[in-house]
């Protein structure tokens, strides 16, 4: 076996862990209609079989403003707009029926590719579109009456979710229609947001000719809450960057628990995002009331008080204030009003190119949620800012929950030599390491 196949198989063993975390979840999918003008979108049809193969039940909406664009510029229907908002006359209306349906055929046609000797053969892809969204006129405002174009009313959940239980993927298209037998233009970002919400879906995925979120300065944000999407959305006046980041807030604050912004670019962007430890895009979650950061020496009081059950049970090696004082800066904790509730330590040893985890402790009272889960991510984070490729841990207590980690059972001889020297024959603690 070649260094390449080597490569392959342990990429898809550590895939392995997120294959079974999607199985069986709800994903809404959003790209607009550049990202079907693209060459690479062949690679992201395929991309959608493949978790379609894997258990995942797949909600694609597409837009399509170039589209309609490029239909009213063919019928010399003259655009019309107010507030950045599409007026869509009868003429702009024909336009969009156009735009709208030869898309939504083009896609079909994608998804339902068998041929030989290609990505897609056997796949074999049901695909389900309807009057799966329901709308209304947005109606007259400040003077304007925007006619045609509307918002979504409500998601047709019981019929969708029906189609996704049969196998099949839905795939809606930025138009509603309304019980009075009207069609509206809606905006790709309304039908992707409320298709969310109303599903509970598990995710929200947007492609988008971006890697990701960024930063002024053009650094990509791997990862972050909400509240960092509105100071975005403020600083940028892309009205469809705009739209897209409101939809991502929107989601986000009514349930959805992981939102995605990834790239259309890239061939292998989606994937990544979705079955690799560091992704390829921004994850966006919802924000925790609780605080995660850097320990201060004003918090040396609340972590004694924290780790001083666990010393007197044994489990804990006791450490002194003044001990805790010099080595402050090693701790994060996680904050609920300004009262600690959780902590832990890193350690680095980066002769070794390792770091120590210790001192993971958490209130009684918060043990139920992912609180454990947010500190090893936050100190891992750190390991990677240190250069350092693994991080380990002693225990006596508590193996079991560092394998479910990711942490592997090593012996001692695998611990840093200066870590060896200091080694505690009595307590026999256990080691266990995990590659970064």
């Amino acid at each position: 076996m070649d260094n390449n196949d080597k490569n392959n198989v342990k990429w898809f063993r550590n895939a392995a862990p997120y294959i079974n975390a999607h199985r069986g979840k709800t994903v809404v999918l959003m790209f607009g209609g550049e990202a079907v003008l693209h060459p690479n979108f062949a690679n992201i049809i395929h991309d959608i079989a493949l978790l379609r193969s894997l258990g995942v039940k797949l909600v694609l909406v597409h837009g399509a403003r170039p589209q309609i664009e490029e239909r009213m510029k063919l019928q010399n229907v003259e655009p019309l707009m107010a507030n950045n908002i599409r007026i869509t006359d009868s003429g702009t209306l024909s336009a969009v029926k156009d735009a709208t349906g030869s898309l939504r055929i083009h896609i079909e046609a994608l998804l339902t590719m068998g041929l030989v000797n290609s990505p897609m053969h056997g796949s074999q892809i049901r695909v389900s579109t309807g009057n799966f969204v329901i709308s209304k006129p947005i109606g007259v405002r400040n003077g304007v009456d925007f006619k045609h174009t509307g918002m979504v009313r409500r998601i047709d959940t019981v019929g969708i979710n029906t189609q996704l239980d049969y196998g099949s993927i839905v795939l809606l298209s930025p138009v509603g229609y309304s019980p009075t037998g009207e069609v509206f233009n809606l905006s790709l970002e309304d039908v992707a947001a409320q298709a969310a919400i109303s599903l509970k879906a598990d995710k929200l995925i947007a492609l988008t000719e971006h890697d990701g979120l960024l930063e002024q300065s053009g650094k990509l944000v791997k990862s972050c809450g909400v509240s960092k999407v509105k100071e975005l959305l403020k600083q940028t006046d892309d009205h469809v960057k705009q739209l897209l980041m409101r939809a991502i807030i929107q989601s986000s604050e009514n349930g959805v628990e992981r939102c995605h912004y990834v790239s259309y670019l890239s061939d292998s962007a989606l994937l990544q995002e979705l079955f690799t430890r560091d992704g390829a895009g921004t994850l966006i979650a919802k924000d925790y009331q609780e605080q995660v950061c850097t320990a201060t020496i004003d918090d040396v009081g609340g972590i004694l008080e924290l780790l001083a059950p666990l010393e007197e049970e044994g489990i804990l090696v006791k450490r002194s204030r003044e001990l805790l004082e010099v080595e402050i800066e090693r701790f994060t904790v996680i904050k609920k009003e300004d009262v600690i509730i959780a902590c832990a330590a890193l350690y680095p040893y980066p002769e070794d190119n390792s770091g120590e985890v210790a001192c993971v402790a958490i209130h009684p009272d918060y043990r139920k949620g992912n609180r454990g889960v947010r500190l090893m991510n936050t100190l891992e984070g750190e390991a990677k800012k240190q250069c350092l490729s693994s991080i380990f841990v002693l225990t006596t207590v508590s193996g079991h929950w560092f394998l479910e980690q990711g942490f592997i059972e090593q012996p001692l001889e695998k611990l840093p030599e200066g870590k060896k020297k200091m080694y505690n024959f009595q307590r026999k603690s256990k080691v266990f390491v995990k590659e970064i």
